[in-house]
């Protein structure tokens, strides 16, 4: 591949603070000017997390940290964590999505601001069914069998009345015909929904949704370094392209599981449409610090941020620490457009 992917090093790494001793990772980012916030995934000796805070000054430029989480547990659906966020501005709101997990349950939450340093949480917005009676709707949508191995996968690690594990939702980072545009993931493939309003994301809306999973799906995993599962990563940016998405796909081997970093364009009114998809990874774990850490072998795109001519990619390196790529954005869409693009929607 002609793209020239820079590796541009650590940004973060675990501290002696009680909340992050273990690991940071998986950060959400906004960008305002110059300024990076950054919104981190931060790990515990006792293996629970909260979101830690950051904010840079250019891209890579470290110029606060704060020594408390800025979002931590409460609820008895978060006991264990609160995890992966990813952050976008629409109407001058930012909205983060982010994962909340009790030891046995995986679902999506939702949390808001206008001040970059202080979020209200909104609750949950994922469906709260179970994979049993998620079942019946999966079928009705002609769906492959790699999604019954993976409701099989999780009752039978978890048990009858584990939920629906539902995790990477992330917003477009704007809205598609006056209404709010989410990835979301119910494995293997990467989903999106359309609604008007938070409120709407109710279970009666998911059951609808569910039935008709397979016409919502955006990408599925087809590649040589995907083999396992694929799930969103930075919120989808506009261009005049389309949507770049940058995600996460998971290679499994019978030796072990590789996370690389994908890379896609969708269509800017129906995002569903795939206008080009890298049929390689964008990047993988080749460092040290994305090859060993706490779990290894692990890229995890969570946020992007833009300065002059480059696209920088910051991500989780094998669950311990925080990193950042760098990548011509111009190239990057050409790449996408022409180089491994295929007209008409079609990967």
């Amino acid at each position: 591949m002609a793209l020239e992917i820079k590796k541009l090093g650590v940004l973060l790494e675990p501290t002696e603070l009680a909340f992050e001793h273990q690991s940071v990772l998986n950060p959400g980012i906004f960008q305002d000017g110059e300024n990076i916030h950054v919104y981190y995934r931060a790990i515990s000796e006792q293996g629970e997390s909260a979101i830690g805070y950051a904010r840079l000054n250019g891209p890579t430029t470290v110029v606060e940290r704060w020594r408390k989480p800025i979002m931590d547990r409460y609820y008895d659906y978060e006991s264990k964590g609160i995890e992966d966020p990813r952050v976008v501005q629409i109407d001058g709101v930012l909205y983060m999505t982010y994962v909340a997990h009790d030891g046995k349950n995986a679902i999506s939450c939702l949390a808001t601001s206008r001040d970059p340093r202080s979020f209200d949480k909104k609750g949950v917005i994922s469906p709260r069914i179970t994979y049993h009676d998620a079942a019946e709707y999966l079928h009705e949508s002609r769906l492959k069998d790699s999604y019954s191995f993976f409701e099989a996968y999780y009752e039978e690690g978890a048990g009858k009345d584990v939920l629906l594990w539902h995790k990477d939702a992330v917003l477009f980072a704007g809205k598609i015909g006056d209404q709010f545009a989410m990835l979301h993931r119910v494995l293997p493939d990467v989903q999106v929904v359309f609604f008007d309003n938070f409120k709407d994301l109710n279970n009666e809306f998911w059951e609808k949704q569910l039935k008709n999973l397979a016409d919502s799906v955006v990408l599925e995993n087809k590649h040589w370094f995907e083999t396992r599962c694929i799930g969103s990563g930075a919120p989808p940016i506009k261009t005049d392209a389309g949507w770049l998405m940058i995600y996460h796909a998971v290679e499994e081997t019978n030796k072990k599981r590789v996370y690389h970093a994908g890379a896609a364009l969708l269509d800017l009114n129906d995002p569903r449409k795939v206008i080009g998809k890298l049929h390689e990874p964008l990047f993988s774990p080749v460092e040290d610090w994305e090859q060993s850490g706490y779990v290894s072998n692990v890229v995890f795109p969570t946020g992007t941020a833009i300065f002059d001519e480059d696209l920088y990619i910051y991500y989780g390196a094998a669950d311990k620490r925080i990193a950042v790529a760098s990548v011509n954005l111009k190239d990057l869409l050409a790449e996408l457009n022409h180089g491994h693009g295929h007209p008409n929607g079609t990967i």
